[in-house]
């Protein structure tokens, strides 16, 4: 059960007491630190070169008794990478637990395996991602032992496309509300050159309704469709952009307005959070001015690949699937722990295609996406709605995309 961190502060009202499973339903601390060892950090080392900038000294809460609420932009029109990657690397640098973020996630990447990566199943929440519900948002601010994480401008900031790269979409005044409301300060950080994981996609709304309707919350229209469709494996392609992730400056709510979180109309929250959006627009603007002019840095990712060669294919996308396939049968079917992948030993690759058959499928041009949406979408939750809460000042749920993926591991680095 969650306590108060003092007198001061009641307990929480019933139906978040009742919610408080959600922080354990599917959370495996081990899934995160193995799968971080084994695939993750060499993907960053290689392909994905991140780093952080501005983040010493680490952000410490304001209010002990409540999480600091982390808040960054979404990258358009491109799986989520840049939140996996960005909390992997923030959790390897904290060392307090009580420092490290979960994550609100979007729901829809939990409802069915397609949106996981290569059909890992309940990756997300494994990695300690919660479903960004209103419950689950008001549950998580009475969490002690870990701050939150967010994404505010939800699924539209995923697929905003490229003719919108680095434009904060409307931010969720939910964050405002129960920042105010819980007096914790909101940390932003901005993702730069995330924007060119899929460069040059766009949207279209209406064809984006009708894929929402099969959990996929949003369709890249870009010449790389064409290859999802003649490779699978693509579905989840990222291209070499060198993340940075930039510190922005600490928005303390309570100084915006004199009033009460339960004072406030919903006009008024509106126009806090559109406040608070031109801060931080402003502020990611700086941030790629200084780090988004080399997206690429093409030098750098050839001399990372020549470090380490050892490693290849299993730095490159195509390869992805079968590492990851591969960790997933040993650690979920098998249900080992303590083994490494071999990644680096000769003829890595074929043993793993061997062992784990099915992956050919990501590699056969349009026929190998039936048996994968079959397995994608089995014992899919898309019928499954969050019911309706009513609140005194109705406000916009919020909605992260997954991190996507971060989760708290207090020794070693998580996803």
């Amino acid at each position: 059960m969650l306590a108060p961190a003092s007198a001061a502060h009641a307990l929480p009202p019933p139906e978040i007491q009742a919610n408080q499973h959600i922080y354990d339903d599917h959370f495996d601390e081990d899934f995160t630190r193995a799968i971080d060892c084994d695939i993750l950090q060499l993907l960053d080392r290689v392909w994905f070169r991140s780093k952080l900038v501005g983040f010493e000294p680490y952000p410490q809460r304001n209010n002990p008794a409540r999480p600091l609420v982390f808040a960054s932009n979404h990258s358009g029109m491109a799986f989520p990478w840049d939140a996996i990657v960005a909390l992997a690397h923030l959790f390897r640098g904290v060392a307090d637990p009580r420092d490290l973020p979960r994550p609100l996630s979007a729901p829809l990447l939990s409802k069915t395996a397609l949106m996981n990566p290569y059909l890992v199943r309940n990756f997300w929440k494994k990695c300690g991602c919660v479903d960004a519900t209103s419950l689950n948002f008001e549950t998580m601010m009475y969490y002690q032992r870990h701050n939150l994480m967010l994404y505010p401008e939800g699924v539209p900031g995923i697929g905003k496309g490229f003719n919108k790269k680095y434009q904060l979409q409307r931010l969720a005044s939910s964050m405002v509300r129960l920042s105010l409301l819980h007096d914790t300060d909101i940390v932003p950080y901005y993702c730069i050159n995330g924007e060119y994981l899929n460069p040059f996609a766009y949207t279209w709304p209406w064809l984006n309704r009708q894929t929402e309707k099969i959990g996929i919350p949003f369709l890249p229209l870009t010449l790389l469709l064409v290859l999802v469709i003649l490779q699978p494996w693509a579905f989840y392609l990222a291209l070499p952009a060198q993340l940075t992730f930039v510190m922005g400056r600490r928005i303390r709510p309570g100084e915006l307005t004199s009033k009460k979180s339960e004072d406030l109309t919903r006009p008024e929250l509106l126009a806090l959070s559109e406040q608070l959006r031109q801060q931080m627009q402003a502020e990611m603007d700086a941030a790629v001015a200084a780090h988004g002019q080399r997206p690429y840095a093409w030098r750098e990712l050839w001399q990372r690949m020549k470090e380490n060669r050892r490693y290849f294919p299993f730095f490159l996308p195509f390869a992805w699937p079968v590492a990851f396939t591969e960790f997933e049968r040993r650690y979920v079917k098998n249900g080992e722990r303590d083994f490494r992948l071999p990644l680096d030993e000769p003829g890595a690759f074929w043993k793993m295609v061997w062992r784990n058959p099915f992956v050919l499928a990501y590699y056969i041009p349009l026929l190998g996406w039936i048996p994968l949406a079959i397995k994608g979408y089995r014992g899919n939750k898309l019928h499954v709605k969050e019911p309706k809460r009513h609140f005194p000042n109705p406000v916009a749920a919020p909605v992260a995309a997954p991190f996507a993926a971060p989760v708290s591991v207090p020794t070693q680095p998580p996803v």
